[in-house]
């Protein structure tokens, strides 16, 4: 293709030039005969030379369609890149026992990587302020085992103060049921919903959709229940793969209401964010009763890992869910930061909280 155009420019030179050149002289004293043969080989030529080109059009889309690519791109490799966390787990300073354990006699503290790539993401660690904005009269529901109840407890501390969050801790970890609250300063609606079994998910989805009411933010959890009181992978992977069949159909989510006529019509609704919140790593050791032990060993986990990847659940894997891996954050934040073998210390679920939020500005294309 080059080099068919240079020979069109040089057939161009010539057929332009020469001819030019030729009558220059006998035409020099009738300039405006002059520039109007000029004129008219300066169009024969770019005839000429059209095939050779795109067209103006073509390349202005070429163009903006590369641009969006890239941007594109850019937040794929972002959201890939969120859980590029370190840590630094010390122990305090009134404490230097190496032989003493307890996860409150270590500091622990948590940062993204630096490198350039993940550094040119700018992910930050949202203040109160932040957050305000972001979830500014937003539904909120949580849905899931104690993981996702610590995690609800996470993000509520990072729009209540001291005294709210004591008055909070003492209804949220009631056992095994429900919490709702409200933020008034930000119009935010939090429910915690008990659900342990993705069974119990399931019907939570379904009730959303019957009634044709949406939550703005999805956050579900489960697995570590069903591991404990069933110990079948292959069970477990076929009720996510109903909940992933129902979750599915949300997206894009419509609602049929009644115009002036009573007719019903449909109008479409903004599609929740939706997140699934990864089991711990399990510390086989310090689990505290031996029926833990013996049914939540790393051979199970990791089944029950795999169900999860093969449902199609996760975004990463073609599903509707993107993945809070607390699995990983736990793995790196390491034994220091449990007590139990299983509930971890609350900077891990913070990370997480922080990591959803993250995702939540790169998916609305928003900075704070």
């Amino acid at each position: 293709m080059l080099g068919a155009v240079q020979l069109g420019l040089l057939a161009a030179c010539v057929v332009l030039f020469v001819p030019m050149g030729m009558a220059g002289w006998h035409l020099s004293r009738n300039k405006v005969l002059f520039f109007s043969g000029a004129l008219f080989i300066t169009l024969a030529v770019g005839v000429h030379l059209t095939p050779y080109f795109p067209s103006v059009s073509d390349f202005v889309s070429s163009v903006h369609s590369s641009s969006v690519n890239v941007v594109v791109d850019d937040r794929d490799s972002c959201v890939s890149m969120l859980h590029e966390i370190v840590w630094e787990v010390r122990p305090r300073v009134f404490d230097s026992d190496p032989l003493n354990n307890n996860s409150l006699n270590y500091e622990k503290s948590w940062s993204w990587k630096r490198s350039g790539s993940v550094e040119s993401c700018e992910f930050e660690r949202l203040t109160r302020h932040d957050v305000s904005v972001l979830l500014n009269g937003s539904w909120v529901v949580v849905a899931g085992d104690s993981q996702a109840r610590i995690f609800a407890l996470s993000l509520l501390s990072l729009v209540l103060d001291s005294e709210g969050m004591e008055s909070v801790k003492g209804s949220l970890f009631k056992r095994h049921s429900d919490y709702h609250t409200v933020v008034d300063e930000m119009g935010m609606k939090l429910d915690f919903m008990w659900a342990p079994y993705v069974t119990n998910l399931t019907g939570l989805v379904a009730e959303f959709k019957r009634n044709r009411v949406y939550p703005d933010l999805l956050v579900m959890s489960s697995g570590l229940w069903h591991m404990l009181h069933f110990t079948n992978a292959s069970d477990y992977g076929t009720s996510l793969g109903v909940l992933r069949s129902l979750v599915t159909s949300l997206l894009p989510v419509s609602s049929e209401i009644d115009n002036d006529e009573g007719v019903a019509s449909s109008v479409a609704i903004r599609s929740p964010h939706l997140f699934w919140l990864g089991m711990p790593t399990l510390v086989n050791s310090m689990l505290n009763t031996k029926e833990k032990r013996e049914k939540m060993n790393d051979l199970v986990w990791g089944e029950y890992e795999r169900e999860i990847k093969g449902s199609g659940m996760l975004r990463q894997f073609g599903g509707p869910l993107q993945l809070l891996d607390i699995g990983s954050l736990s793995w790196n934040c390491g034994i220091r930061c449990t007590d139990d073998g299983m509930h971890y210390h609350g900077v891990v679920y913070e990370a997480g909280v922080h990591i959803m939020l993250n995702a939540l500005l790169i998916e609305s294309h928003q900075k704070v």
